[in-house]
């Protein structure tokens, strides 16, 4: 017994299996995480090395060379890109998608440790880590005073706020930017060094052996023992400023007679404010699969009990919240879900005028959408954009099933049938097509699956979301909605009102004037419809590349998220001193802007080791009711890009808007230079930075790579060191110590350990000339002034080398400025192929790279779902042809898809309507052209499979498609109309992140509004024809 025979006659079993799913579903809603976008581990490895005061090229040779070396040989690297700049290395590894992140991180630190021993000896130990999409804050809390120092309050905060806020559930860990972290500062004078024949080998030296603290055994007797602990550790500022470096003759040399010991910070390149006072962050990380709403909300009830045990004085403020976005995102999405639900269950009402025939559809949606939820959390999906966005399409396209069931059975019940003899009889008339329809549908969802790019994998939530309503729509159509319209649905004996007799009188003259135009194009000899069709096809495919060529190519849509990242980027050879005012004319300008409700600023953040003293970045957060939008606010003629431009003198300052995907601080277009000399690469770059500053097309146009950092290098006379009997490495290690500060031992204070770092006085080092002042200790003994072999000289220096794919390598970025990300890509590549030197090579990056990567695996796609589609279509008919009439109406479809897109952004900018934007080819709207190959599938395959239903009773071709066509009019259009208004909201919408939502709505709603109208027409012309042609081939 078929399904469909079986909930018919056993209703509770029909009553209690979709109760089953939505209980199901009801179960998994309560138990899936929320998340802005689906859970992605790019398979990305990082190697991070510190080494303290040596410079880009240092840090090349040294570390970043020997560790690409062996971390070359392991298996399935896609690419290595790395960085060497002042005292970091960065080596970044991204594996192919196969490869286990687990195992591949474990193989590089295994290469690593095995290199370990060629590199420095006083480099911090390299850090391995895993590159995790939730690896980064997503809530910042600025705590700031006008009474604490950001000494004082990072103390506080790792004494009574870290620790309390990793207690919440789902936090992985905090991380405090801008920290001040307590150390033992020595400020030595160079002067004062020589005076007393002192050098800072000897103050390290008289650290190592004095400040110590080692087990020294135990006292013990026949009956007790007592463990001795010596007092061999420093405690204070005043045990420092007493320590005896040497002894002069009678008298001891302390650290107070050449400088001075005091309390200080681990880091003074960095710095901290929030609204314009001094202050830390505090980052709050969670963990990969924890729900992002919920660990906000945990975070915000802690600091509601944190705050009354904090000192008067502290403030603490969320500056940024990733949540309230994904919150309000994800509430517009469940209302938009609301809003397509109310107007297809109206349509559908219009359409059949009946209640009782409205609600077994109204009961359906709701069971599929549901049952769904089950699927995603046994796939361990999440609640976010992408999946609810898929449910708010599959509204309309669930309801399909049902109302081809509901409308077959209606039919049979008007003619006279029983409701239980009419569903016996329209489910088996309607049975195939409806699962032919699925199967259709799901297909071509199949090569989104083979995507392996890491956009492509976003996306295949989303795919399973929409399958998953799709099946279960269709198992509650052959189940649930025949049962119920065998119970509730009756012949209509009651006299319609006015309103109904308007709708059939309209039906019925649409009926009226199909049959006619149908059958007047059908009657029409072989030769003519054969003509009409291929001038069909030929204005089709004109329009449709002519549309194609004047919609420009885009990654991703821009959102108004409601926060801004500012960047300054002061000239090379900047001091923190000078970045810093530079961050303060940004903050003048943000404090004027009436949309800025919270702005936080890092002077040199150092998210990877320490940060560079030219670079600064501000957080801004915008009040929720503003007038303007935040493109708005960055582009307007008066807006903050020309504000930092005009204002902000002496650095280059950068408004950006962050992007939905978006894996670093960089502009989101960014190509890749490669050339193995650093000269030519420099010299190359610097002419084509400025040639696209002229241009106009991109703005902020920066090269990842200046020879322009100031240097002072110094060439040691080797001859003369060996004569004079001075180790090069002593002399390496001293001006490494004074000069770049370095920690050359430990203090405990209060159960944890600190830096003592050493280093010359700032008025000891600000000139060259100071050089002059130091002396190093030869084997002999004596003071030998190292002026006397050494030679200075001024230079510059690159501000840091990058390497790809292990070839030195500059990375240019900027951001399209009145064009799409597509435009900017093509107009670049022809610069670079018409002028680029012999031995380079380019190659993209960042969002450029994904929309090179997403556009060429959507049109394999798109080739694919086609095949997909085609394959299945042909085995469910038993046919080579009749699936090509069907999926003709696929380009039916894709000329008002572009027409749609291309019509609604003309009319903006010519002033007609509002400028709604991302109205061009761009990933969510190719998404949208994939969903249609599988919708628009569903109207031919009901008219083809009724046309063969009725040429089997032994009608003709031409008989069966008018009659096909007829019959099933009602229900295309109920279909087609009811699909439409559950996307409208979607291509209309508005709120937080309408702006990605639209260009997906508006393609599928063009699309289905072409291919409904002309697939009456084409389908029954392409049909017929293939009929005459069998027909001929067959009489031969």
């Amino acid at each position: 017994m078929r399904l469909p025979e079986l909930s018919i006659q056993r209703p509770v079993l029909a009553t209690m299996m979709s109760l089953a799913l939505v209980l199901f579903g009801a179960i998994s809603l309560s138990r899936l995480p929320v998340r802005e976008l689906p859970d992605i581990d790019p398979p990305i490895v990082n190697v991070t090395t510190v080494y303290p005061g040596a410079n880009a090229s240092v840090v090349e040779t040294e570390i970043t060379e020997r560790l690409e070396e062996v971390i070359n040989n392991v298996t399935g690297i896609k690419t290595l890109t790395s960085e060497s700049r002042e005292q970091v290395s960065n080596i970044t590894i991204e594996f192919n998608l196969s490869r286990d992140i687990d195992i591949a991180a474990q193989d590089v630190r295994d290469r690593v440790s095995r290199v370990r021993g060629r590199l420095p000896e006083n480099i911090d130990e390299p850090v391995i880590s895993k590159q995790d999409s939730d690896a980064r804050p997503i809530m910042w809390i600025g705590m700031s005073s006008d009474r604490f120092t950001p000494l004082e309050m990072t103390d506080l905060a790792e004494k009574q706020i870290k620790n309390r806020l990793q207690t919440v559930e789902g936090v992985s860990s905090i991380f405090i930017g801008g920290e001040q972290r307590f150390a033992i500062r020595l400020w030595l004078d160079s002067e004062k060094m020589a005076a007393h024949q002192v050098t800072v080998l000897d103050v390290q030296r008289a650290l190592t052996e004095q400040n110590v603290e080692l087990p020294s055994g135990r006292v013990e007797n026949w009956d007790r023992e007592m463990t001795i602990q010596t007092q061999g550790e420093l405690k204070t500022v005043a045990q420092f400023n007493q320590l005896v470096i040497r002894q002069d003759r009678d008298r001891f040399v302390r650290l107070r007679d050449i400088g001075y010991a005091a309390e200080g910070v681990e880091n003074e390149r960095t710095g901290a404010r929030n609204n314009g006072k001094p202050c830390i962050f505090l980052g709050v990380v969670k963990q990969s699969k924890a729900n992002s709403v919920s660990v906000s909300h945990g975070i915000r009830d802690q600091l509601e009990l944190v705050r009354p045990t904090l000192p008067d004085g502290i403030e603490m403020v969320v500056n940024y919240d990733e949540s309230n976005f994904v919150e309000d995102s994800i509430r517009e999405v469940w209302f938009t879900l609301a809003f397509a639900f109310l107007l297809v269950v109206t349509v559908i009402y219009v359409f059949l005028h009946n209640f009782r025939a409205t609600l077994v559809p109204a009961v359906a949606i709701p069971v599929s959408i549901v049952a769904s939820f089950a699927v995603m959390h046994l796939m361990g999906y999440s609640i976010n954009i992408l999946t609810l966005l898929a449910l708010v399409l599959s509204i309309g396209i669930v309801v399909d099933d049902a109302i081809v069931v509901l409308e077959n059975i209606h039919r049979h019940i008007e003619e006279g049938l029983s409701p239980f003899q009419a569903a016996l009889k329209g489910m088996k008339e309607i049975t195939f097509a409806v699962i032919a329809t699925t199967v259709a549908l799901v297909a071509v969802f199949i090569p989104l699956a083979f995507q392996s790019s890491t956009t492509g994998r976003l996306f295949i939530e989303f795919a399973i979301a929409i399958v998953a309503a799709v099946v279960v729509s269709t198992f509650v159509a052959l189940s649930l909605t025949p049962m119920m319209a065998s119970r509730i649905l009756q012949s209509s004996n009651r006299k319609p009102g006015g309103l109904v007799r308007l709708f059939e009188s309209v039906m019925q003259g649409l009926t009226r004037g199909y049959r006619g135009l149908l059958e007047r194009l059908l009657n029409r000899s072989a030769i003519v419809r054969l003509g009409m069709l291929g001038t069909l096809a030929v204005v089709l495919l004109l329009a449709s590349r002519m549309l194609y060529t004047h919609l420009e190519g885009d990654f991703l849509p821009e959102e108004d998220k409601g926060r801004l990242l500012c960047f300054v980027i002061a000239p090379e050879g900047s001091t923190t001193e000078y970045t810093n005012r530079m961050l303060l004319q940004m903050e003048e300008i943000l404090s004027k802007t009436p949309e800025v409700e919270i702005y936080g600023s890092l002077v040199a953040p150092g998210f990877s080791g320490p940060g560079l003293a030219n670079n600064g970045i501000v957080f801004v957060h915008l009040a929720k009711e503003r007038d303007r939008t935040v493109q708005e606010m960055v582009n307007a003629p008066d807006g903050l890009r020309s504000q930092f431009f005009s204002q902000v003198e002496g650095a280059i300052a950068i408004p950006n808007i962050p992007k939905t995907i978006n894996r670093s601080f960089r502009s989101p277009f960014q190509v890749v230079i490669q050339a193995g000399d650093l000269e030519q690469l420099d010299g190359f770059v610097t002419d084509f930075v400025n040639q696209l500053r002229q241009s106009g097309f991109i703005q902020n146009v920066q090269s990842s790579f200046e020879m322009n950092k100031p240097e002072l290098k110094l060439d040691i006379d080797r001859d003369r060191a060996s004569a004079l009997r001075v180790s090069i490495q002593d002399i390496s290690r001293t001006l490494q110590i004074l000069f770049g500060g370095l920690d050359i031992s430990r203090i405990k204070r209060d159960g944890k350990e600190y830096d003592v770092i050493a280093q010359l006085e700032r008025t000891s080092r600000l000139t060259p000339e100071h050089l002059d002042r130091i002396y190093v200790r030869n084997q002999d003994g004596r003071l030998i002034q190292l002026s006397s072999i050494v030679q200075r000289q001024v230079g510059v220096a690159p501000n840091k080398i990058e390497r790809y794919n292990r070839i030195r390598s500059a990375t240019i970025s900027g951001t399209p400025m009145g064009v799409t990300m597509g435009t900017a890509v093509s107009r670049v590549k022809e610069m670079l192929e018409a002028q680029m030197p012999a031995g380079f090579l380019y190659d993209w990056s960042g969002e450029s790279r994904d929309l090179q990567d997403a556009g060429q695996e959507i049109g394999w796609v798109l080739v694919l779902a086609l095949v997909f589609v085609y394959m299945v279509l042909a085995s469910q008919f038993e046919s080579l042809l009749h699936p090509l009439t069907v999926m003709l109406t696929v380009p039916l479809a894709a000329v008002g898809a572009l027409g749609l897109l291309w019509l609604i952004g003309a009319l903006g900018r010519v002033g007609w309507m509002p400028l709604v934007p991302a109205m061009n080819v761009n990933l969510f709207s190719q998404i949208g052209m994939v969903l249609l190959v599988g919708l628009v599938t569903k109207n031919g395959i009901l008219l083809v499979e009724f046309a063969n239903q009725l040429r089997a009773q032994g009608l003709s071709a031409r008989e069966a498609m008018t009659q096909s066509g007829l019959v099933r009019l009602r229900p295309i259009l109920m279909t087609a109309i009811s699909t439409i208004s559950g996307i409208l909201p979607i291509a209309i919408g508005f709120g937080a992140g309408a702006e990605s939502r639209r260009p997906m709505g508006v393609v599928v709603v063009g699309g289905m509004m072409t291919s409904t109208f002309l697939t009456l027409f084409v389908i029954p012309l392409v049909y017929t024809l293939f009929a005459d042609v069998s027909a001929s081939l067959s009489s031969s």
